[in-house]
């Protein structure tokens, strides 16, 4: 008999003021992959589509390894949104026969009187069959651990998510506007060379 576990997490982020809205950031989402997730443990299959491999889990005595397939896109509004698209589990081949993973999630620029803020929200639901000993524990215990186990998974993402999606979005308006200075400079001096 399969057992269902979920977790939710929303998020609220202040975004520092910059001279470039966040939501040109946002139309490439592949930024958020990269800022969220360590580039070892990703592959780019296509425009939207990442497979991350998480880091082991463990689950009472089980050690599990995950690997998701995300499809990760962006709205015109700037709003992004991911869902899972498959999920391999390695180390357990019986579990990875009777694993069903659900992700998806949104971020969104929402732009305030105080300034522009951040809102996402995420959800996440895995079914599994366990197999013996696991299937004769109480279900209320094992609801309890796999639930806390989703909820440490979103708080992680949620955690890289204020610190890293912030710096990443810093280093991206300095360059975005360095390469802009660059530019400007250039077609300043160019005219000037001309009338000698």
């Amino acid at each position: 008999m399969a057992t269902k576990f979920t977790a939710s997490l929303s998020v609220e982020i202040a975004v520092p003021e910059q001279p470039i809205p966040i939501s040109h950031y946002l139309r490439q989402p592949q930024r958020l992959v990269y800022a969220l997730v360590d580039l070892s443990r990703i592959v780019q299959l296509s425009e939207e589509v990442f497979r991350l491999k998480m880091r082991p889990l463990t689950f009472m005595t089980l050690s599990l390894q995950p690997t998701v397939d995300m499809r990760v896109w962006a709205e015109p509004n700037g709003t992004i949104q991911l869902r899972s698209l498959s999920c391999e589990i390695l180390g357990v081949e019986y579990i990875n026969q009777r694993f069903s993973l659900n992700l998806k999630g949104y971020l969104s620029p929402e732009q305030l009187s105080t300034g522009t803020r951040l809102k996402g929200k995420a959800d996440l639901e895995v079914q599994v069959e366990l197999p013996p000993p696991f299937s004769f524990m109480p279900k209320s215990i094992l609801e309890a651990t796999g639930n806390g186990l989703l909820k440490s998974v979103l708080l992680t993402i949620k955690q890289r998510l204020l610190h890293q999606l912030l710096a990443d979005y810093c280093n991206w308006v300095t360059l975005q506007t360095k390469e802009a200075d660059l530019d400007n400079n250039i077609e300043i001096e160019l005219p000037a060379l001309n009338l000698e």
